[in-house]
């Protein structure tokens, strides 16, 4: 019962975790992306054109594959947290933990 109740939300959005990914891959495909986060491509390429529309990454087209870059300097959407930018976030998210 405890378990089930973890798989039904997490801390961070798809948005997020779309967005931390494209950092760290820049070239990577919808596909890839869609297969990491466990979403479908459909739903990836929503959410790569909210990120897009949004300021927060840029698509440049390289032969037939996209290239992102992400805008690091921007504020989280949320109101409560517009002092906080992007980079902080994608920091936290890259961060390794040691023991």
């Amino acid at each position: 019962m405890q378990q089930d109740r973890q798989a039904k939300w997490t801390f961070i959005t798809n948005h997020g975790l779309v967005l931390s990914y494209i950092f760290h891959n820049p070239t990577s495909t919808a596909r890839g992306i869609a297969n990491y986060i466990g979403v479908t491509e459909r739903t990836t390429h929503k959410i790569i054109s909210d990120l897009e529309g949004a300021g927060y990454i840029r698509r440049r087209k390289i032969g037939r594959r996209n290239e992102y870059s992400v805008d690091p300097q921007l504020p989280l959407r949320h109101h409560t947290k517009t002092d906080i930018m992007v980079e902080d976030l994608l920091e936290s998210l890259a961060a390794q933990v040691t023991t």
